[in-house]
């Protein structure tokens, strides 16, 4: 069963432990919303990133009226406990099990009937799929989320997405406690068990296992990708859709010119002013259940 406690700063926004199943606490921020309750939002973040990164649009989307929940993955930020190299429950699949099982239970209870939709980046969309109660959300809206088989890669972006995955990750990742993440981009270094398991489902198309969990969700989608995303190709992006066979998909494709920016990337999204019709699309997604 999972727990939360709570201490109020007195403000729009408020600091929240989240404890899983499994025993994890974890490190997250309630926004409240600041106008006539519309949802709960909950956005589950990329690998390696922390939560401060998904403040502004949390923000914005509490200014449209929906509660908004974002957290740190077991073993990154503040969800960061020196539980050693051997704790088992430090891997992937456990932050989609337990971490968004977790997560998407408080907003259930806190939505108290209003809808409860997930906003997942990266890892988050894709772990939708891997969250025992996935099926209790009204919709979806996926930002650079992809399969992680590196097949799915064109060249010649394939070649260092491939040394990370056969060379650096075995070799770095090797009896350490933390793999280090930051050297490649990320906002810090990794659980070592987190790394291995992004590095197999990248190597070996079948590692994942089982993708039943994503086929069985039936809810309305919205994906988001970018041609200068390095990290989340369109082909990738697309295969990953295809997992959520029964999901009433809209996938949309930009280029940086499309947005007016010159480069977008796979963070661009989330930063305040590169994107706001797009943030405007997600609120009305969300909320009146209009896509776009």
């Amino acid at each position: 069963m999972t727990t939360e406690a709570t201490t109020s700063l007195g403000g729009a926004v408020a600091p929240l432990t989240l404890v899983t199943e499994d025993g994890f606490p974890l490190a997250a921020t309630r926004f409240r919303a600041l106008a006539p309750m519309r949802g709960v939002v909950v956005i589950a973040p990329a690998v390696g990133t922390r939560m401060a990164g998904y403040a502004p649009l949390a923000e914005f989307l509490a200014s449209r009226g929906f509660e908004v929940l974002t957290w740190d993955w077991r073993g990154i930020g503040d969800s960061r406990h020196e539980a050693g190299p051997m704790d088992r429950r430090l891997t992937m699949r456990a932050c989609g099990e337990c971490d968004l099982t977790a997560a998407i239970g408080w907003a259930l209870r806190r939505g108290d009937g209003v809808p409860v939709s997930v906003l997942g980046h990266a890892f988050g969309g894709h772990a939708l799929g891997l969250a025992a109660n996935a099926s209790s959300i009204a919709r979806a809206v996926l930002v650079g989320a992809s399969e992680p088989w590196i097949g799915h890669w064109p060249w010649p972006a394939r070649a260092p997405w491939r040394l990370f995955c056969h060379v650096a990750v075995p070799l770095l990742a090797s009896g350490l406690d933390r793999f280090p993440a930051s050297w490649f981009g990320l906002d810090e270094d990794l659980p070592a068990g987190v790394a291995r398991e992004w590095a197999r489902w990248a190597r070996r198309r079948g590692s994942f296992a089982s993708w039943e969990g994503h086929a069985r969700l039936t809810i309305p989608m919205l994906a988001y990708s970018f041609s200068d995303d390095l990290r989340a190709p369109r082909a990738a992006v697309d295969a990953l859709l295809v997992r959520y066979a029964s999901a009433t998909t809209t996938h949309r494709h930009f280029t940086p010119d499309a947005l007016g920016r010159t480069e977008v990337g796979h963070f661009g999204f989330f930063q305040p002013g590169v994107a706001p019709s797009l943030w405007d699309e997600v609120a009305t997604f969300l909320g009146e259940g209009n896509a776009p």
